[in-house]
């Protein structure tokens, strides 16, 4: 049916366009209250599209000023049920900084679609809707081969604060979960991605004097906390660009011979990367390569730095407060709270008698790393559906981002694939957002035929035995082969 699939798609091209850039036009800003009305919005609109499409269940969640909103169309018995995931809340943007277009004015220029959420996620839930679409025309069904129910929250950007809540009232089921708000590797090299960092923010602040103090007065013995933090962040790596905190490393296994070959198995060069990254140059930890610094390795960065007048006029003031934020992504057998307490020790080891400090860490709200089962027999129909979709063989690769994925395994209790239609250059949480319609289509196509692949397929009943760190120590629940 792929050629149907595909035909199908091509000849609604422009509707599909025309369905995101509508949603686009919505500003669901996660985390602002003056876009709690635009997320309810962006709410209803979603709720809307999935009665359209035909889902006999769409409801809202109310999960505090950021709902949620879950449909199920559950027709096909005895056949596999799958959960999907994704999120309509998009990030902040500055109207200053696009170029394109402004951020909630999006435009289809060139084959991509610009505005906020083009990609990070609102385009990949459209292409999710238009794989469903797809996958009814090309089979002729009324209602899709498999069991589907989707998940899409309103607070991911903001660290998906009643997600928990939400999953333990609700206690959606599903023998298998999809998560869509990942990346790709290229248009002409898509790959499976099998694992996603953890992440941990934290912030931490260094005080200096009892306030601002004119520097003529005080310059010398002053203790100056924009020195000091300077000092802590140079003191986070060595010089071979490895993290320095006590036992980061101990949990950390390194990439087997069969990631590392996957992983060199992808299309890469320097100079693709610097141009479709746009970070300038390479750094990282000695040692291994790019892409499994990305997605193999943890890494610790620092996100912002503020002290003193960073706008308008300085006061030539020695400033009393100096504050970064830091963002820790940890890979599987790491755990968030351990990497918090080193770096808390390290925090204190290292600042000097001088000052003061406080350090915060999001150690409740972290989001521990996942890695899919190698041996989960879906991820092979995923392969095939995407070579179906995108007309190429698919590569492996991991996520080097970070998301509730281990959260949704713990809660649900089945295991979880990773399909995302972002690209390294879509440019998430950036200006001028992107994403290109022919990923669209090739992603819907890529669902529609994943649904029938997996409709001869079926899911044991094994549910995963969790230890306390959160991972699993017992069976995996798997999609295999009928009999």
């Amino acid at each position: 049916m792929t050629s149907e699939i595909h035909s199908f798609l091509n000849a609604h091209r422009d509707q599909l366009a025309e369905e995101l850039l509508g949603w686009l036009r919505l500003p669901s800003v996660g985390g602002m209250p003056e876009h709690v009305a635009d997320v309810n919005r962006s709410a209803h609109w979603l709720a809307g599209a999935l009665r359209g499409i035909g889902f006999p269940t769409v409801e809202i969640w109310p999960a505090g000023d950021a709902p949620a909103v879950y449909a199920e169309w559950c027709a096909a018995p005895g056949a596999p049920t799958v959960l999907i995931y994704s999120h309509h809340d998009v990030r902040a943007a500055k109207d200053e900084q696009w170029e394109e277009t402004a951020p909630f004015e999006p435009v289809v220029r060139d084959g991509y679609v610009y505005g906020r959420g083009a990609s990070d996620a609102k385009g990949q839930v459209v292409a999710h809707l238009w794989g469903l679409r797809a996958h009814l025309a090309a089979t002729g069904r009324d209602a899709p081969a498999v069991n589907v129910k989707i998940l899409v929250e309103g607070e991911e950007e903001t660290g998906s604060a009643h997600l928990e809540g939400l999953l333990e009232e609700h206690r959606p089921q599903a023998d298998l979960i999809v998560f869509s708000d990942t990346l790709l590797w290229r248009r002409d090299h898509p790959a499976v991605c099998l694992s996603m960092r953890g992440t941990m923010l934290g912030e931490l602040e260094v005080y200096g004097p009892n306030r601002d103090v004119h520097s003529g007065a005080v310059s010398g013995p002053a203790p100056n906390p924009v020195i000091e933090l300077a000092n802590l962040i140079a003191e986070l790596h060595d010089d071979k660009g490895r993290v320095t905190l006590p036992g980061f490393y101990d949990a950390v296994v390194e990439p087997s011979e069969q990631t590392r070959a996957e992983l060199a198995a992808l299309p890469y060069s320097d100079e693709d990367w610097l141009s479709r990254s746009d970070t300038r140059s390479i750094g990282g930890e000695e040692g291994f390569t790019v892409l499994e610094r990305l997605w193999a390795r943890p890494s610790v960065e620092v996100l912002t730095v503020a002290a003193g007048d960073p706008v308008g006029p300085s006061r030539a003031a020695v400033p009393a407060v100096a504050t970064a934020s830091l963002s820790i992504r940890t890979v599987p057998d790491q755990t968030i709270p351990e990497v918090a307490e080193q770096l808390r020790r390290h925090i204190e080891a290292t600042i000097s008698d001088t000052f003061e400090y406080k350090l915060t860490m999001t150690v409740d709200g972290g989001q521990e790393p996942y890695r899919t089962p190698r041996d989960l027999p879906a991820v092979e129909i995923l392969a095939a559906a995407m070579e179906d979709g995108f007309g190429v063989p698919a590569g492996r690769m991991g996520n080097a981002g970070g998301g509730p994925a281990d959260l949704l395994v713990r809660m649900v209790g089945a295991p979880l694939l990773f399909f995302g239609t972002g690209l390294p250059e879509d440019r998430w949480h950036d200006s001028d957002e992107r994403a290109g319609l022919d990923v669209l289509i090739a992603g819907a196509a890529t669902m529609a035929s994943f649904w029938e692949r997996l409709s001869h397929s079926r899911v044991t009943s094994e549910v995963p035995d969790y230890g306390e760190n959160g991972t699993v120590a017992g069976g995996t629940p798997r999609v295999a082969d009928q009999p």
